[in-house]
């Protein structure tokens, strides 16, 4: 090499990164045609990590401190370059910074619903929204797995994959939990912590730390929480006792009793004829009375005709049903009497 040619070179005494731009996770250190001295300092600040890459192949990594470039200090770099001795030239390597503070109050939800086998409701949908916290780890999987050798990766373009993987992460680990929805959304803390263990390994993969994980808000899809706001509503009002289910269903035929009162035949055309008519007021019967009394673990036995006759009597005189539909039951119920 001519006096000119190196008078001409552009040589580094000192590598570090200022971290100017908010939301960077990894920088490469801009070489252009500048070499490394030999016996340059290199700076590594807190929350800072940085990876030496020659011609693609990783080579040293450096924590926090003030190193000096050696063949002691470079030991990997020094063997891919064959230096058997102590190099005196400057030499040439990509040299990467990673940012691995905190990155803190960043906002995750579900765009789509995702589908989940549930306790209660069979299948269901269910959407949630929340705010997670993470870091840069480990500094080789996140060149290999994400960053690469672009001159910069942001925060905004790390998210774009994290978000593909949450939402991954969060259907298999809800579904193999087999936590009611009902016992997430009251208890959306054991959620989140059932959740977080599977997503910290996914996120391990790429070089990502997990730091924290919470869940704001659990909801179903319109459709589905009108479903269950009426199953809510049946319990309130028919009383669901031990049997959940024929709560529910009591709900139904009492919902349907205004119905009724406006077809012809009263509440004896809901059904086939006289059997039905009979059948369905035993049932209305049965419901308000169980809506008065406490819940009892075991069915009662079945009520006299005596009792039935005067509560079907009752509600004749509330205008509850009409007087053909009174004299109806009223007749089939003395038949059961006198045999």
């Amino acid at each position: 090499m001519g006096l000119g040619s190196f008078i001409k070179k552009q040589f580094i005494d000192v590598i570090q990164w200022n971290e100017d731009t908010e939301g960077v996770l990894s920088w490469r250190y801009p070489m252009q045609d500048f070499e490394i001295q030999n016996g340059a300092m290199l700076t590594v600040r807190e929350s800072q990590m940085a990876m030496f890459v020659n011609e693609g192949q990783i080579a040293d990594v450096f924590g926090p401190g003030l190193h000096k470039l050696t063949t002691q200090t470079l030991p990997v770099l020094t063997n891919l370059k064959n230096w058997d001795k102590l190099f005196a030239s400057p030499f040439k390597s990509d040299v990467y910074f990673f940012s691995t503070r905190i990155q803190t109050g960043r906002k995750w939800g579900t765009p789509q619903p995702i589908t989940i086998r549930d306790k209660d409701f069979d299948m269901i949908r269910i959407r949630a929204f929340g705010m997670y916290s993470y870091r840069v780890t480990d500094p080789r999987k996140f060149f290999t797995e994400i960053a690469g050798t672009r001159d910069t990766y942001t925060r905004d373009e790390v998210e774009e994959q994290l978000r593909g993987i949450m939402l991954a992460s969060m259907a298999s680990s809800l579904g193999a939990s087999q936590l009611p929805f009902l016992d997430m959304a009251a208890n959306q803390a054991l959620m989140a912590q059932q959740v977080k263990g599977g997503l910290a390994n996914d996120f391990g993969r790429y070089g990502i730390g997990l730091d924290e994980f919470n869940i704001a808000s659990v909801s179903l899809p319109e459709d589905l929480q009108k479903a269950l706001d009426e199953r809510i509503s049946a319990g309130m009002k028919g009383g669901m006792g031990a049997d959940k289910m024929a709560g529910f269903t009591r709900f139904q035929v009492a919902s349907s009793i205004p119905l009724a009162a406006q077809n012809e035949g009263g509440l004896a055309g809901l059904g086939a004829g006289l059997g039905a008519g009979v059948v369905f007021g035993q049932t209305m019967a049965q419901g308000m009375t169980e809506a008065m009394q406490p819940q009892q673990a075991a069915q009662p036995a079945e009520e006299p005709v005596e009792a039935r006759l005067e509560k079907l009597k009752g509600l004749l005189d509330k205008g509850l049903i009409s007087a053909a539909d009174y004299d109806t039951a009223k007749a089939e119920l003395l038949k059961k009497l006198i045999g």
